[in-house]
């Protein structure tokens, strides 16, 4: 429990910061400096732990899915529901959920964190639960190389007490067992013939894939846009899901394993399956929007795996489409990643180019023959253009972070859009 004269003020904080449309993250830092200690005192009374969800590709949808599969089965959880999985993003979550004594009203919570985030917060709050995705050449100003930040994940699974989930296709994640000392460990995979669909950072870069010998907790055995299978302790289970884009039914593997290494054999089967099917994605992660009649698709994208992925799962047939790409902290300053994506799908062009980083990603699409109509790098009149000159189409931006952050707030202005904070 959480000091009560910090309560009150991290509290004071966010509720000012929401009148002046601040980020959801501020009282969060404020707390922090106040009391380094606020999110271990507070976490300290969750009888059944906590689960962090890292990796590079997927964090805050799988998130979403734990959350909703562990509420499904009569569990009370504590999130980060805004997505912003810094240690101070997790602060300003609390503050939201806590009276003003300080308690948590939850029976676990499941953390979506950054990874060098992460590794900080596993050695002060080792988690219960761990549950590492995946590893992807991303924001290498912040990580360095792949292998640093493997190391990072691996420090994450190394500080669980009790249960690691890894993917079983990703070698550099697979691998990180053999670190883990007898710890217990269950993974997630894919059956052979759906390995090519979801390529690891090795096989984008010309290595050949190495398909895991462990036996996976949960397979995804096949799927098309409407229904997926799942190889759940060997038998298969077929659901319907709500969810866009192909690599979200992968993570759904990665979240049926982990609420089934939380809760072991104690599961209401039909519950958790009637769940998934009725989970929706995560905002800004194929989230549908509605302005004057017309869909809105916002698709995040901050690595090549993810972009290209991406690509392949929202067809550019009659759609208008924009791009949006920023450069800030948040996004990660190296672009080049952009030059690993090949945009040969978008063959009926791109209607619009914004973000601070919009000419660059004009002379990306140059090189792979994609027109562009529209350059323009303030966010907001760039979406005003898109809008204005394709009114009787639905559209479809695909976006960096920060400039999904403001085009959510842009779009707000026009139609209801769900607070995130």
């Amino acid at each position: 429990m959480s000091k009560p004269y910090v309560t009150i003020l991290g509290k004071a904080v966010r509720a000012a910061a929401k009148l002046r449309g601040g980020g959801s993250a501020l009282p969060g830092l404020v707390v922090e400096k106040i009391d380094p200690s606020f999110i271990k005192n507070t976490l300290a009374s969750l009888e059944r732990g906590v689960v962090v969800v890292s990796g590079t590709n997927g964090k805050t949808t799988t998130t979403k899915m734990v959350v909703e599969l562990l509420e499904s089965q009569g569990l009370k959880v504590f999130t980060n529901r805004t997505g912003s999985n810094f240690t101070r993003g997790v602060a300003a979550a609390l503050l939201g959920e806590i009276n003003l004594r300080g308690k948590l009203q939850a029976d676990i919570a499941v953390l979506e964190l950054d990874e060098a985030h992460a590794v900080n917060f596993v050695r002060s709050i080792p988690p219960t639960y761990s549950l590492i995705l995946n590893v992807m050449r991303d924001q290498l100003d912040r990580f360095g190389e792949i292998d640093a930040t493997a190391k990072m994940l691996q420090t994450i699974a190394m500080a669980t007490t009790d249960t690691i989930v890894l993917n079983r296709e990703d070698q550099r994640i697979a691998n990180i067992a053999n670190y883990l000392n007898g710890k217990k460990v269950t993974y997630f995979g894919l059956s052979p013939k759906l390995i090519n669909r979801f390529p690891s950072d090795d096989d984008l870069h010309g290595g050949n894939h190495q398909n895991g010998s462990q036996k996976a907790s949960v397979e995804l055995i096949d799927f098309n846009e409407n229904v997926a299978t799942f190889s759940i302790n060997g038998k298969n289970i077929a659901t319907p899901l709500k969810l866009n884009g192909i690599y979200n039914v992968f993570n759904a593997a990665a979240a049926l394993a982990t609420v089934r290494a939380i809760l072991g054999t104690n599961i209401d089967a039909k519950k958790i399956i009637e769940a998934l099917s009725n989970v929706t994605p995560a905002f800004g992660r194929g989230e549908r929007l509605l302005v004057k009649g017309q869909p809105i698709e916002l698709i995040l994208v901050k690595n090549p795996s993810g972009f290209r992925l991406g690509l392949e799962s929202f067809k550019p047939d009659g759609y208008a489409t924009m791009i949006a790409i920023n450069d800030n902290y948040a996004d990660g300053r190296d672009m080049s990643w952009l030059w690993d994506v090949s945009f040969d799908s978008l063959i009926n062009g791109v209607d619009q180019l914004a973000g601070i980083r919009a000419y660059d990603m004009a002379i990306r699409l140059q090189y792979d023959n994609v027109s562009v109509k529209d350059i323009e790098i303030d966010i907001a009149k760039a979406l005003r253009k898109f809008l204005a000159n394709n009114q009787q189409s639905p559209k479809r931006i695909y976006c960096t972070y920060t400039a999904m952050l403001e085009l959510r707030r842009q779009i707000a202005k026009l139609t209801t859009v769900k607070a995130i904070g």
